[in-house]
């Protein structure tokens, strides 16, 4: 949900809504209860949410014709990397706009826990009132979960982490020189040593800093230190969220309006990273994969946001907010299986 301390909005139908939102949420006292809307529509019946079906393949003969050529496609439109994965749409839910606006972590432990989201709704009031209003896309991982914050101005950003036993605790980070103030996702590397963060903008890096809570060298009190960089090896614009699925992979959703740096816009990225995080700094090699669903009952600007892969069915997630008054009907969070390999 594109809102005034990531960029700015324009005043029409959808910064009404918003303001709408704002206003539900400052009356229930930041505890994320839903808010109720009586329009008087029903979207299940005009805005069907079964998305279409993967394609079929072509008849052998064809698809042994369009090999070549669709090889050839494939070199100019994306750069090389280890494997690039079709990413196959397979279904989605509705997104609250209140409450699963943001982003959104599978949680493994414990077991059996459903996935966690945040949105406008979800911020505490306790937290808001001290200037954090804008929270982005979570992680979770051996039953710690971290949410990234922003505020509309300072030097600093927030990382709440609760822990396994359900305390919460804060980790500040003063901005480095050059640092954007935007927090707009975590992702945790699978070792659960480092925090991957990103910025707002056209950027050629993704921040790392240690694992807040879950690396022994963090604590509230000192201030959570930036450690280094994934170099990306081509800029990457208005990343929503990252997550990884391997130690060496991350997947990401751009909100990229323009379609100028991978000839698509609203893509889904790769990361393919040449070695382990570890420390120092490292290189990432950038795929686009295919460009993420735009589908609703109104026409306009779509917001990509967070993202979550969940490694204990290989299920991808990803939150895209619809435009003008549909974003209260038909926003979707849209499920993704690894289909044929390209």
């Amino acid at each position: 949900m594109r809102i005034h301390w990531k960029a700015p909005l324009v005043p029409g139908p959808a910064s009404w809504i918003i303001d709408g939102l704002r206003r539900a949420q400052t009356t229930t006292g930041g505890t994320g209860r839903k808010a109720t809307y009586n329009t008087g529509m029903r979207p299940s019946a005009r805005h069907p949410r079964t998305p279409s079906g993967p394609r079929l393949a072509p008849p052998r003969s064809r698809r042994q014709a369009l090999g070549p050529l669709l090889a050839g496609v494939l070199l100019v439109g994306t750069p090389a990397s280890a494997a690039a994965d079709n990413w196959v749409n397979v279904g989605s839910d509705r997104a609250d706009p209140l409450t699963e606006s943001q982003g959104l972590t599978s949680v493994e432990v414990p077991a059996g826990q459903p996935n966690r989201y945040t949105g406008i709704g979800t911020i505490p009031s306790s937290v808001s009132r001290r200037g954090w209003n804008h929270v982005g896309d979570p992680d979770a991982l051996n039953g710690y979960y971290i949410e990234p914050y922003q505020r509309d101005s300072g030097g600093a950003k927030m990382f709440r982490v609760q822990a396994p036993g359900g305390a919460w605790s804060e980790y500040v980070h003063t901005l480095d020189s050059g640092e954007a103030l935007n927090n707009s996702f975590v992702a945790i590397s699978p070792d659960g040593q480092w925090m991957v963060s990103g910025e707002w903008g056209t950027m050629s890096r993704l921040l790392v800093f240690p694992a807040p809570g879950l690396n022994p060298a963090t604590s509230p009190s000192a201030n959570l230190p930036y450690a280094f960089a994934i170099r990306l090896d081509r800029p990457v614009r208005d990343v929503q969220g990252c997550d990884f699925t391997g130690a060496t992979r991350l997947l990401c959703s751009s909100d990229d309006p323009a379609g100028t740096l991978f000839g698509i816009t609203k893509p889904l990225l790769q990361v393919d990273l040449a070695a382990a995080l570890s420390g120092v700094d490292v290189t990432g090699t950038v795929t686009a994969l295919r460009q993420l669903p735009l589908q609703s009952g109104c026409g306009g600007t779509f917001e990509v946001q967070g993202i979550d892969y969940d490694r204990r069915d290989g299920t991808l997630r990803v939150i895209v907010m619809s435009p003008s008054i549909c974003i209260l009907f038909d926003s979707k969070t849209w499920r993704f299986r690894i289909g044929q390999q390209l």
